[in-house]
């Protein structure tokens, strides 16, 4: 067969693309505007829009009238981000929270549950995961046929396929069948990455680091693992390892891959235990000495010199890990993110001085703005890209419910 027989179909293919990329980045352009930014002639880009409005990828926008103008207004072209929807998950041990997004990325429904008590088994852990996911759906006002692209973000190690990697103690959690349960039963495509990797995708998207293409993100609630984007991409490794922190064990000063709650929380007990009479058991009472890490910091903001000397405490430690990611990766700026992330702030001084005494250059240090919300918002990012890389593959069938469904032609 002539190779170029297949010339025209690509050429219109990368037409397609060309106009999409414009109509993604702006919020409304006319003819003139796409000829200006494209170099396609009048003709070609009225027939790609008129393409791209048929395949709903597009819409046609009101041209406002100015005064004295005669004839009919340009027509004005616009990206329909209500073409389909992408749907953002964190699937914690404990936890699973979902965001339901337009193809704009603006997040429009949502939703949060517990698994059971101590992990649960698979089955269970499925069933509350899939009853979160309708729960956002029915939240956004949309159903599963519009969605596009699921991301999934797990607290375990993912290879650079999508699969959770063997050998992991947690991996069993992760492991329920949602390959299944979405992309054959409900026709979505699943992408699965590890939450560290997730949480620098949503920095750098929509976080402190937006923009920096050399930043890495440590989530430091009850474990340590860290993400890290390097001349914007963001790396995995052969096994997907890349940021994992358990060689931390044979750091000195660290040991393992305990997070800032946890040692709040463990140190805080312990000083408890040993007769501590201040703030810390204060706020806990008289009936206990289990303390919480958000009891720590409280007791240090208001002055608890033993508080004060934990967190001290974790600062130092703290700095040793962030040495060893900048020593490693050389970002441009370490965002410690996760459960803590809020009262992390109180590190940050000692955190950046100490680091400094390891560091002859070091990174620039931030705590995330983003809270809860950080790994659900790089799952969309995930999810996002996926979709648009892959649009001109999608072809909208419209539904008798009024959603719209897509699948490959």
């Amino acid at each position: 067969m002539d190779p170029s027989a297949n010339t025209p179909q690509l050429l219109r293919r990368t037409n397609l693309r060309t106009v999409l990329e414009v109509l993604r980045t702006a919020p409304s352009v006319t003819g003139t505007d796409l000829i200006e930014a494209t170099g396609l002639t009048r003709a070609t880009v009225i027939a790609v829009c008129d393409d791209l409005i048929a395949r709903g990828w597009a819409r046609e926008s009101a041209s406002p009238r100015t005064e004295g103008q005669k004839g009919r207004p340009a027509r004005r072209f616009e990206f329909n981000e209500n073409a389909g929807y992408v749907l953002g998950l964190d699937v914690g041990i404990a936890t699973i929270r979902v965001l339901v997004a337009d193809l704009a990325g603006t997040v429009v429904g949502g939703s949060e549950a517990r698994f059971p008590r101590h992990g649960g088994e698979p089955a269970e852990r499925r069933r509350v995961l899939t009853n979160a996911v309708d729960a956002a759906l029915d939240d956004a006002g949309t159903t599963s046929a519009a969605v596009l692209c699921v991301g999934t973000g797990i607290a375990a190690q993912v290879t650079g396929d999508g699969v959770v990697a063997p050998g992991q103690a947690t991996a069993p959690m992760f492991e329920l069948g949602l390959q299944r349960e979405f992309g054959e039963v409900r026709g979505w495509p699943l992408l699965v990455e590890n939450d560290a990797k997730l949480a620098a995708l949503a920095e750098r998207w929509r976080g402190v680091g937006a923009g920096e293409k050399n930043l890495a993100v440590i989530l430091a609630g009850e474990r340590l693992g860290s993400g890290v984007i390097d001349a914007g991409r963001l790396l995995h490794g052969a096994r997907g390892g890349t940021g994992a922190m358990g060689g931390l064990e044979l750091v000195e000063g660290v040991g393992n891959e305990d997070g800032i709650a946890k040692l709040a929380r463990v140190w805080g007990s312990a000083a408890l235990k040993d007769g501590h009479s201040g703030r810390i058991r204060e706020l806990v009472g008289p009936k206990t000495n289990r303390a919480s890490a958000r009891y720590v910091f409280e007791a240090a903001a208001a002055g608890d010199p033993v508080a004060e000397d934990i967190l001290d405490r974790i600062a130092r430690r703290m700095a040793r890990v962030l040495a060893l990611v900048s020593s490693f990766f050389d970002p441009r700026l370490i965002v410690i993110g996760g459960a803590v992330a809020a009262s992390a702030t109180a590190l940050l001084p000692a955190m950046t001085r100490e680091l400094a005494g390891y560091v002859a250059d070091p990174p620039r240090l931030a705590v995330s703005d983003m809270g809860k919300l950080l790994v659900p918002t790089g799952a969309v990012r995930l999810a996002l890209d996926y979709v648009e890389e892959h649009m001109l593959e999608l072809v909208p069938q419209v539904r008798r419910a009024g959603a719209v469904r897509w699948s490959k032609p």
